[in-house]
């Protein structure tokens, strides 16, 4: 299926680039994205391809999906609703300095539902500030920011907002960006799958995970600690 190894070089050379642009980016004051398009405005000038065959073959239904999703996403964080839920979830769990596992185990659940309508991503960066929040007012005072994120307390919680966002994300077709492109590359290829059919397999296995998950956590930092 290669036809053009030299082009195969160049575009692994890109490749490996651009992943070490994704991992230094802090350090390089750069945005993820911005790191992306110069990877590829740079395949494009030194693989010599004729840019209209490349940019007609790229998935634009499933660009344009992303743009208003994030639209959206980014409205409903802007106005609050998010923040307004989980510090709902937060404050019912009541969680203390010595034990965190009701609002680990609410948090995990409440991820996965969250994440298969939003999109796994902006819900993630929207819940983080407010776990790190909830740790300052039940830690002691005084305690610096690493300490507060590394905290053994604290542990749990960031583990089941992890699994809950990921395999909540399964849920749906638009709970993760992959789902999304995948659904595209699936109907572009003559085998399109509606969103009807995708749930039916979807969240019974997405419910079989996070039940392991849910396991995994109690086992993990309530029984065998």
């Amino acid at each position: 299926m290669i036809k053009n190894y030299s082009l195969l070089k160049k575009s692994l050379s890109v490749l490996g680039m651009v992943i070490l642009g994704f991992i230094f980016h802090g350090i390089l004051h750069y945005e993820p994205a911005t790191i992306a398009i110069l990877g590829a405005a740079v395949l494009l000038i030194i693989s010599k391809e004729d840019p209209h065959h490349v940019l007609r073959e790229l998935e634009w239904p499933t660009l344009f999906f992303f743009i208003g999703l994030f639209i959206i996403v980014g409205g409903v964080i802007k106005v609050g609703l998010i923040s307004s839920l989980s510090e709902s979830m937060i404050s019912l769990t009541k969680p203390s300095a010595e034990n965190m596992f009701v609002t680990a185990i609410t948090t995990l659940w409440f991820s996965a539902i969250s994440s298969a309508v939003v999109d796994n991503i902006p819900f993630v960066a929207s819940m983080i500030p407010l776990v790190v929040d909830t740790a300052h007012a039940v830690l002691p005072s005084g305690t610096d920011f690493k300490s507060v994120v590394q905290h053994p307390t604290l542990m749990p919680v960031w583990w089941s907002l992890a699994l809950g966002a990921c395999l909540g994300g399964n849920g749906s077709p638009v709970g993760a960006s992959a789902n999304v492109i995948t659904l595209g590359l699936a109907g572009k290829a003559g085998y399109p799958i509606s969103f009807r059919k995708f749930i039916v397999y979807a969240i019974p296995i997405t419910i079989e995970t996070l039940i392991v998950s849910n396991i995994y956590i109690w086992l993990r930092y309530y029984i065998f600690n």
